[in-house]
């Protein structure tokens, strides 16, 4: 495994603005998509996560830079990598680019906390999670 994961998105007219500029929270929502779909890939459904440990993985923090603007049906690619791993954190950095030539057009650094769904409290990730992802 590797500590990148990229995942592709496609710009529809429904995420951009009267101009057929992407909106700026939408660029969130992509990098959203991108992490779920990594733990996904690792075989951690989020709503299994939430029965079997009583976990759920939240925003804790984000900063973002807008560099270019992606337009209506750019072909993009979402790269995240894990930046640091904690006991009940993640800090995910995220580039948004366009497919073809990889121009970076948004950065996002992006910590996600291990909260305990009963307690809403902070709780260190199980085992079998937290070990998925030292495997990277």
């Amino acid at each position: 495994m590797s500590n990148e994961f990229i995942w592709p998105v496609r710009v529809y007219y429904e995420d951009t603005d009267s101009g057929g500029v992407v909106y700026h929270s939408n660029y969130l929502n992509f990098m959203e998509r991108a992490r779920t779909e990594w733990l996904r890939s690792l075989q951690l459904e989020q709503d299994d996560i939430i029965r079997k440990y009583d976990i759920m993985f939240v925003v804790r923090s984000l900063s973002i830079d807008y560099i270019k603007p992606a337009l209506f049906n750019d072909a993009l690619i979402v790269k995240s990598t894990i930046q640091k791993l904690g006991r009940a954190s993640l800090t995910f950095e995220q580039f948004i680019m366009r497919h073809n030539d990889e121009e970076i057009l948004t950065r996002g650094l992006v910590k996600v906390a291990s909260l305990n769904v009963t307690k809403k409290r902070p709780a260190a990730m199980p085992k079998a999670v937290y070990n998925q992802f030292v495997s990277l």
